[in-house]
C-alpha cells in the first residue's frame, strides 16, 4: 500500500468501497460466470457492449434488478471505440433545427463531467469565419442559443462563445493559413476517451452487481410468454448455452437489424454510416484549442488530445455487412484534402501515424436519402414481448438511451426504483480530485515524470494509486512497454485483471490507445504486450505467440486497405480479418 505519512499519496484501495471489490472485469472468472449465467432467470438481459448497452447495465443493475451484459467481441469494439471522442451538443444540429435534442446533450455533456471527472474535461474549440459581416452574424447568433440551451454560468464550467479577430485566431492556432479565415468564433465543449468511458461503464455495472461478459456471441432469440430465451456462444471455448430473461434490451448498434432478426421483427431500420479518423503527431499539428470547420458534406474536426491530434471525419454509407469497419485510400485523401484548405503546411499521407473507422448506428428516415440528414435522435420500441432495441442517439446521450431502454422493459416487473444513473458517479470517481491534487507527490515516490501520473490518473481516476503500488512490488512494471512509450507494463496487468482484456488488440487498441499512436501501429509493442497477458491470464508462450502473429497480421491488412479506393474493395479484407478474430482470444 502507498505509504500516508511522506504525503507520497492515498491509500490506493480508499475512499469509498475497497478497490476492486464487485468492480473487476477478470477473465479468469468466466467459467464461474457463465456457469451462474445459465441457471438462473434474470431480470434484464442487455446485449450489446457499447456505450449503450453498458450504460444500460448500468441502470438497470443500480435499480435493483438483476442484471446480465452480453457482447460477442471486446467491450466497445465496434462504434463507441471509434468516435470523435467528443461530449458536445452539436452545433450543427441547431441549423437542422434539433433543439429538444442539443438541449439534452449539453445537460449530458456537463453531467458526465460530474460523474466521471477524470474521463471528461472540456475542450476549447475555434470556428474559422471566411466572411465578414453576414456569417458573424449568423454563426454567432447560434452560438449565442447554444450557449442558451446550455444554461451558461451553471456549475459545470463551460465557457460562452468568444468573437476573435484574425489575428486573435492566428495567435491561438499558428497551423492555419494567414489567409484561410478572416476571425473565429470560440467556444467550449467536451472531450472524452469513449472506449475507456466504455469500459468505466462496464466496471461500474458490475460494481452495482450486473455480471459483464465479453466474447459471448448470441446467435438466436426465443420470446416465450413470460421470459425470452437467448442462445449463446462463448467466443473463447465454443460452447453454447442459454440465458433467460424476463425483459432483453438489444443495444447492437448498426446491426440492430440481425439482432431483431432473430425474434422476427424488423421495426426499427437502421442505417450505418461510416466515420473515419486520421491521427497525427503533436508534434506535426502544433494545437492547443480543437478546430471546426465546413466541409461539402458534413464538418471537418481538428482535436488535440494527449500527444496526437485527431482529424475526421467522413459521413459515407456503409453497405458491408456486420464485422469490422476498415478506411479506404480515399477516405483518407479526403481528410487531407479537406484540412490542407486551412493549413498554413499542408499535411502528407507520410504524417499520419494511425487511422481508425467506425459506424454510426442512424435510425432510418426514408425521406432523407444522405446519412448527414438523418437525425441522431434515439428510438426505444419494443420489438417483441418484453424485448426492446434501442438505437441512434450519439455517444453524449447514452445515459438517456439507457434510461429509456431500461424504463421500457420495466413495466410489470416487481417494484422498480427509478433511474438513479443522473447521481451515480463512475468507477475512478470518487475521491478523485484529491488524488489529483497529489500526482506530484505520487509521482515522486513511484521515481515517474508527473505527466505520466497525470496520463495515469486521467485512465484511472482515484484509482490509480493501485498502478503505482504494482511497481513498488516490481519497478519494472512501471516502465513504458517497448515500443510503446505512453503504456506501462503495470497498466497492461491491470487491464487482464480488471478490465476484461484478453488480446493484445484489446490493450493496443482500447484499453491504451498505443496502436494508433504510434508510427508502427503498435507492432513493435505487440510481442510484449502479448507475454505480459500470458502470464496475467496464464496462456502459454505458444498464445503469446500466437496473438503476436495476429495482431501484425491485422496491422498489415488495415495498412493494406489504404489501396482500396472505394468500400466494395474491402470486403476479401475484412472477410480475413474476421475470422480470423473470431478465434483470436
Amino acid at each position: 500500500m502507498m505509504d500516508t505519512d511522506n504525503g507520497a499519496g492515498p491509500e490506493p484501495f480508499a475512499p469509498g468501497l475497497p478497490f476492486g471489490a464487485g468492480a473487476a472485469l477478470d477473465p479468469l472468472r468466466r467459467d464461474a460466470d457463465l456457469a451462474e449465467l445459465g441457471r438462473d432467470l434474470l431480470d434484464v438481459l442487455v446485449v450489446g457492449g457499447g456505450a449503450t448497452g453498458t450504460g444500460a447495465a448500468l441502470d438497470a443493475a443500480s435499480r435493483g434488478l438483476t442484471t446480465a451484459l452480453v457482447e460477442g467481441g471486446d467491450l466497445a469494439s465496434g462504434t463507441s471505440s471509434n468516435s470523435s471522442r467528443l461530449l458536445h451538443g452539436g452545433v450543427r444540429y441547431l441549423e437542422q433545427m434539433e433543439f429538444g435534442l442539443v438541449r439534452e446533450a449539453l445537460h449530458e455533456r456537463g453531467l458526465l463531467q460530474e460523474l466521471a471527472p477524470h474521463l471528461v474535461r472540456r475542450m476549447s474549440f475555434l470556428l474559422p469565419l471566411t466572411h465578414r459581416v453576414w456569417e458573424r452574424g449568423y454563426i454567432g447568433a447560434g452560438l449565442t442559443l447554444y450557449d442558451a440551451l446550455a444554461g451558461m454560468g451553471d456549475r459545470h464550467g463551460f465557457r460562452r462563445h468568444r468573437h476573435l479577430s484574425r489575428r486573435g485566431l492566428l495567435r491561438q492556432a499558428p497551423v492555419l493559413r494567414p489567409d484561410a479565415a478572416v476571425g473565429a468564433l470560440r467556444y467550449e465543449d467536451g472531450h472524452v476517451d469513449d472506449a475507456r468511458l466504455v469500459l468505466t461503464l462496464a466496471r461500474t455495472a458490475a460494481r452495482e452487481g450486473a455480471t459483464v461478459l465479453s466474447r459471448v456471441k448470441v446467435t438466436g432469440l426465443s420470446s416465450r410468454s413470460d421470459h425470452t430465451v437467448a442462445t449463446c456462444v462463448d467466443v473463447l471455448s465454443g460452447e453454447e448455452f442459454t440465458i433467460r430473461a424476463r425483459r432483453v434490451v438489444l443495444a447492437t448498434g448498426p446491426w440492430s437489424g440481425l439482432t431483431q432478426k432473430m425474434l422476427g421483427a424488423g421495426d426499427v431500420r437502421v442505417r450505418a454510416s461510416k466515420g473515419v479518423h486520421l491521427v497525427f503527431s503533436r508534434e506535426r499539428l502544433k494545437l492547443d484549442s480543437a478546430l471546426i470547420v465546413r466541409t461539402p458534406t458534413s464538418v471537418l474536426f481538428v482535436i488535440p488530445t494527449g500527444d496526437v491530434v485527431l482529424l475526421g471525419t467522413t459521413d459515407t454509407p456503409w453497405e458491408i455487412g456486420p464485422g469490422p469497419v476498415l478506411p479506404t485510400g480515399a477516405d483518407v485523401r479526403y481528410l487531407l484534402d479537406q484540412a490542407n484548405q486551412w493549413l498554413r503546411e499542408p499535411l502528407r499521407q507520410s504524417d499520419v501515424l494511425g487511422v481508425y473507422a467506425g459506424l454510426r448506428p442512424l435510425v432510418d428516415q426514408p425521406d432523407r436519402q444522405k446519412t448527414q440528414a438523418i437525425s441522431r435522435e434515439h428510438v426505444v420500441r419494443e420489438v417483441a414481448p418484453g424485448c426492446v432495441v434501442v438505437a441512434g442517439g450519439k455517444l453524449t446521450t447514452y445515459r438517456v438511451m439507457a434510461r429509456d431502454a431500461v424504463d421500457a422493459v420495466a413495466g410489470g416487473l416487481r417494484a422498480v426504483r427509478p433511474s438513479a444513473t443522473e447521481h451515480l458517479g463512475l468507477v475512478g470517481s470518487s475521491g478523485f480530485v484529491q488524488s489529483w491534487t497529489r500526482r506530484d507527490a505520487a509521482a515522486a515516490a513511484a521515481g515517474l515524470p508527473v505527466s505520466a501520473v497525470e496520463r495515469l490518473a486521467r485512465r484511472y481516476g482515484s484509482d490509480y494509486p493501485a498502478l503505482l503500488t504494482m511497481g513498488r512490488r516490481d519497478p519494472e512494471l512501471l516502465k513504458p512497454v517497448t515500443g510503446a512509450p505512453s503504456l506501462l507494463a503495470a497498466e497492461v496487468l491491470y487491464a487482464a485483471r480488471h478490465e476484461a482484456a484478453m488480446t493484445v488488440d484489446d490493450v493496443l487498441l482500447r484499453r491504451s490507445r498505443a496502436g494508433l499512436e504510434t508510427a508502427d501501429g503498435g507492432t513493435a509493442a505487440a510481442p510484449h504486450v502479448a507475454a505480459l497477458l500470458a502470464g496475467a491470464l496464464g496462456r502459454t508462450d505458444a498464445w503469446a505467440r500466437e496473438q503476436t502473429a495476429g495482431y501484425l497480421h491485422a496491422a498489415e491488412v488495415r495498412r493494406s486497405a489504404l489501396a482500396a479506393t472505394e468500400d466494395a474493395e474491402l470486403v476479401p479484407l475484412l472477410d480475413d480479418l474476421a475470422g480470423r478474430r473470431s478465434g483470436a482470444a
